[in-house]
């Protein structure tokens, strides 16, 4: 692996750096051709994405552990009349509130069976996140609700498995 050092006046290099950590370096020839070759599937995938992410949303409203379901193509989502103007679906991630807060949703990961618990979203298997207790573990209580990250917050990007083994795995990891 190669590496290098990046010299020069601060005011000039810290947007470079900004940059660079935030789109990373330039990928691989091989690693642009596998990107390229996911690239003819995306269509397909994301159709599956977010007809399981709709039908996982539209399960989980009025279940008891849950105060509030967030999909775009709910109407009860805020901004639904923009989504359907402006989307062809919904996408793939679906959010909720449980309740019972930071324990209920630490609880909630630990229960689950399929999904996996992981930080990054939008794989193709089905993955889900509790901020609070993960990504933004670090931030006061003031500094998460500020960006919407209630205690009781999960987020589930639903991947490419069979919709109902994801709601099977998510409403036994509801259960009392």
């Amino acid at each position: 692996m190669l590496g290098g050092v990046v010299v020069g006046r601060k005011d000039l290099i810290r947007p470079l750096y900004l940059f660079i950590r935030n789109t990373g370096p330039s990928m691989s020839a091989f690693n642009a051709w596998v990107l390229s070759k996911s690239l003819e599937t995306l269509y397909v995938r994301m159709n599956r994405h977010a007809e399981s992410a709709l039908f996982l949303a539209q399960a989980l409203g009025g279940h008891p552990a849950i105060s509030w379901v967030r999909y775009p193509f709910l109407p009860t989502h805020p901004a639904y009349e923009i989504a359907v103007r402006q989307m062809r679906n919904g996408g793939g991630l679906v959010t909720f509130e449980l309740r019972g807060g930071r324990e209920a949703g630490v609880r909630f990961l630990d229960r689950l069976r399929m999904l996996s618990m992981t930080n990054n979203l939008g794989d193709t298997r089905s993955i889900a996140s509790h901020p609070a207790s993960t990504t933004h573990a670090k931030l006061t209580e003031d500094e998460r609700q500020a960006v919407g990250i209630t205690p009781g917050l999960i987020r589930i990007s639903v991947g490419l498995e069979h919709r109902d083994d994801i709601l099977a795995d998510v409403l036994q990891a509801l259960a009392d």
